[in-house]
């Protein structure tokens, strides 16, 4: 498995009820593709949204968001957790 950060630059009409619902679709089947969808982060006055996701390669995340719901990222960058060390 791999982990991503998936941007959507501009989601028009963008809402948190909106990307919750989207959101919501992913989960729903997910598992099929053996892909799962951590988190997001949205901002509703610039249209942005960021997803995590860990997925087996960039295209199974990408069909997940397909099937889902149709709103694909415009980037998808394979990222690294980083370890913040204890004091």
């Amino acid at each position: 498995m791999a982990l991503f950060m998936d941007i959507h630059d501009k989601v028009e009409g963008l809402t948190a009820e909106a990307v919750a619902g989207a959101h919501a679709k992913d989960i729903e089947i997910q598992d099929q593709y053996g892909v799962d969808y951590k988190q997001y982060w949205f901002d509703e006055d610039s249209g942005k949204v960021f997803c995590l996701v860990d997925a087996p390669n960039a295209e199974a995340a990408e069909r997940v968001h397909r099937e889902a719901h149709g709103l694909l990222a415009d980037q998808l960058i394979p990222v690294k957790e980083g370890v913040i060390p204890k004091h």
